[in-house]
């Protein structure tokens, strides 16, 4: 239900684990849309005392306790089933949504029935577009990507994966969507299975697109609707933890994606993303050192 009690366009689900005061920035953005949406914060086990300022702020908002850190594919999904709306968003705590993201969204899916999933234009801090709406990489692409990225971010591999040639204005459909602000049809959501909880942190984004273009579900950006991110705040904590993370779950999209006599290349890929893992984490020390 929204705020005044109708039968809501739209659910909000934030994530949240150790945000600090970018919980409450992203929850009074959300309350901020017009019409409101339905809204629950998922809490995995925060100690930084994010939740109870966010209630002495907004003492109203619904909470779930997942009971622990149980990653954001998990919390994602005791979100989606606290709410009720035909669309559900599901948004990081560092998110700041702009005026009338939602309802232009939404008017996507109203549409387009076949629409699985939209993502709106997510922009830095510093007003410059994230490259939210990608390709799944071709394994050429990928391993260009994995190889040069830390070195040459503009190069072809990189550029290819990330569409950024693409115009930012412009709708258009993708692979795949960033999971930090995804808006989800609920009947597609639930024809394939929801979010994979084995992913605890990242890909998990990727994965979810992919199944529901698999399942005939289309995946969409749409920059009519616009999110500020600030990126990484509830990892900026743990960045080696992340990194691994990260590289693990890629290992596992893989053993998804991989068939077949597909799944032979499932060995070499387990030992080129445990050395780009060893390298990300030499570059991330060495930048810090140089900060």
């Amino acid at each position: 239900m929204a705020p005044d009690g109708s039968c809501a366009a739209w659910a909000a689900v934030v994530v949240n684990y150790n945000a600090g005061e970018a919980l409450r920035a992203c929850v009074a953005s959300v309350l901020a849309e017009e019409p409101g949406p339905e809204l629950v914060v998922v809490d995995n086990a925060s100690t930084d005392g994010s939740v109870e300022a966010l209630l002495r702020a907004f003492p109203a908002v619904r909470v779930v306790r997942s009971g622990g850190n149980l990653g954001y594919a998990r919390a994602a999904n005791l979100g989606s089933a606290a709410t009720a709306a035909p669309v559900v968003a599901v948004l990081n705590p560092d998110t700041v949504l702009a005026p009338g993201v939602g309802l232009a969204v939404v008017a996507r899916f109203a549409a387009e029935p076949d629409l699985g999933a939209a993502g709106p234009r997510l922009n830095n801090q510093d007003g410059t577009v994230y490259p939210s709406a990608r390709q799944i990489p071709s394994i050429l692409d990928a391993v260009g990507h994995g190889l040069l990225f830390f070195v040459w971010r503009d190069n072809p591999f990189t550029r290819r994966y990330r569409e950024t040639g693409a115009d930012p204005a412009r709708p258009r459909d993708v692979d795949w969507v960033s999971g930090a602000a995804v808006w989800l049809r609920r009947a597609a959501l639930d024809d394939v299975g929801g979010w994979d909880e084995r992913y605890f942190m990242y890909v998990e984004d990727v994965d979810l697109c992919w199944r529901l273009r698999r399942a005939g579900w289309r995946v969409a950006y749409e920059p009519a609707g616009t999110v500020e991110h600030l990126l990484g705040v509830s990892t900026a904590g743990r960045p080696y933890r992340m990194i691994a993370e990260h590289h693990r779950s890629l290992l596992r999209f893989a053993s998804v994606r991989f068939t077949g006599p597909r799944r032979a290349l499932l060995g070499p890929a387990a030992a080129f993303l445990t050395a780009r893992g060893v390298l990300a984490m030499a570059h991330h020390r060495f930048a810090a050192a140089r900060r």
